[in-house]
């Protein structure tokens, strides 16, 4: 497989998508992308987290007691299809969100969906009950 790199484009972003591929995961179909936005203090991420309620975000939060400033972590899930240019916009959304807020943009990831045919062998040779 040869890297495109219009669609793969040689920074971080690309790269993760580009490994994401190469792995065998089908970017074609949707994925929970999950966004990070890093707190010092609580109130501010609950206005935060209020305001993305209102933009009709999925969100959740926690502390992050093994930090040694105990960070608040609040996590925005998308479901999308994981696009280069989508991904992008995102995180410049969510890094005006997070500067509004006092907080900061700290990164995405999710899941990798990963099929294997010899899975779907292994599946068809299962006895039935």
């Amino acid at each position: 497989m040869t890297r495109d790199y219009e669609q793969f484009p040689e920074d971080d972003n690309g790269n993760v998508l580009w490994q994401m591929a190469q792995d065998g995961d089908d970017l074609g179909e949707p994925h929970q992308v999950e966004f990070s936005i890093i707190f010092q203090d609580q109130a501010q991420l609950e206005q935060c987290a209020l305001h993305l309620l209102h933009q009709e975000q999925q969100v959740s939060f926690f502390n992050d007691e093994d930090s040694d400033a105990q960070d608040w972590i609040l996590t925005i899930h998308v479901e999308m299809i994981p696009d280069y240019s989508d991904i992008v916009d995102l995180e410049e959304w969510f890094t005006s969100i997070a500067e509004k807020f006092s907080g900061e943009y700290d990164g995405w990831g999710c899941m990798a969906y990963v099929y294997d045919d010899e899975d779907e062998e292994f599946d068809d040779e299962l006895p039935e009950d």
